[in-house]
């Protein structure tokens, strides 16, 4: 049994509560991690404030960690005690009917009990007092320490700063494989990418990866367009109600070759689709809107061939793939640094919050 601080969700539109928390040892097929930095990313955010349907609580938050592995359970293979980690709250078994087909990254291995808040097998790890708290996303890394299911980590090099391998464990693995492996961007195409976050600035760099010709990156901040033109955006436009049409007079009238929506509005979602190119053109939506939220669109869009995809985590398979977009930025073809904007202590988490929902930066990222 470790003690070890971690930040408590106890109740939905509170603050965390930094505490003391108990984590067992981690089980055959586990893993136990010290977490070294984790980004403070908006669905953690979006949970707390109680808008998830499929939240509860008391739960430790956090997803975007990265550390080093301190102890593994039996039957481990793939890792060892001393290799650097990335948490995936995407995971990859490599056996089940998902992880052995090319069509989607949606591992079937642990999904249920994610869902509950449970490790695979149906338990926690965590408790204060004797009484069991739940883990969140199956990561659970705003705390100094987690346990996690070996299948739930992607081994990266040990040259990675941590901190910057952190941010691969969601939003800019998300931003780039929807570019990469979702809609997998081909060369010489125009790219519309909606929202210049973490996701979106991720999904710019995805687009001139795949070697996209034109990139137009569309937002409320200069700011975050600056950042875009960093990560090969060639047009930076401030967003508003006419951008379809803009879209549409830059492209001949038929509207972008691959379109990426990174914001959560259901209303840019809609521009997304519409400005799609009529015959092939393909909107992909990672961004996830609010409890009810629908998209409204007209259907003529889509029988002019335009269509629509969703992505989970990017399509990234985390163990093989995440490792490979680590690679990227170690080989100079990706620059992280300028998306941390903030560091912090975990005692902060909820300062990190308040920056995410002012727009300062784009991503806190906690040192422990």
């Amino acid at each position: 049994m470790t003690k070890m601080r971690a930040a408590v969700l106890e109740e939905f539109g509170k603050p965390l509560v930094v505490q003391e928390v108990d984590l067992a040892d981690p089980k055959p097929g586990e893993v136990l991690v010290r977490l070294v930095a984790c980004g403070v990313c908006h669905t953690d955010m979006y949970t707390a404030s109680g808008a998830d349907p499929s939240g509860y609580a008391p739960a430790v938050l956090g997803h975007e960690g990265a550390g080093v592995v301190e102890k593994i359970g039996e039957g481990v293979k793939d890792v060892a005690v001393g290799d650097h980690v990335v948490t995936l709250f995407s995971p990859q078994c490599r056996e089940c009917v998902h992880c052995l087909s090319p069509k989607t990254n949606l591992c079937m291995a642990i999904r249920a009990e994610q869902n509950l808040g449970h490790l695979p097998d149906g338990t926690v790890r965590l408790s204060r007092d004797g009484e069991p708290i739940r883990h969140f996303m199956g990561t659970s890394t705003f705390a100094e320490y987690t346990v996690m299911p070996e299948i739930a980590l992607a081994k990266v090099p040990h040259e990675a700063p941590l901190d910057r391998a952190a941010l691969f464990a969601c939003g800019l693995s998300t931003g780039m494989g929807a570019a990469m492996f979702t809609a997998k961007v081909e060369a010489g195409s125009t790219v519309v990418v909606y929202g210049a976050g973490m996701v979106g600035l991720g999904a710019v760099a995805g687009a001139r990866l795949q070697g996209a010709e034109r990139i137009i990156c569309v937002d409320l901040s200069e700011d975050r367009l600056e950042l875009a033109r960093g990560q090969g955006a060639t047009d930076t436009w401030i967003g508003g109600d006419g951008t379809v049409e803009k879209v549409l007079e830059e492209t001949g009238g038929f509207g972008a070759d691959y379109t990426f929506e990174a914001t959560g509005n259901v209303n840019v979602m809609r521009q997304a689709v519409e400005s799609a190119r009529m015959g092939w053109g393909l909107c992909t939506v990672t961004g996830v809107a609010g409890k009810g939220e629908t998209l409204d669109v007209v259907p003529r869009y889509l029988i002019t061939g335009r269509r629509v995809a969703g992505s989970s985590f990017g399509g990234v398979k985390g163990r093989d793939q995440v490792p490979q977009l680590v690679q990227l930025y170690l080989d100079g073809k990706l620059d992280v640094d300028p998306f941390i904007s903030h560091r912090i202590k975990l005692e902060d988490v909820n300062h990190g919050f308040e920056l995410m929902h002012h727009q300062d930066g784009i991503r806190s990222v906690i040192e422990f």
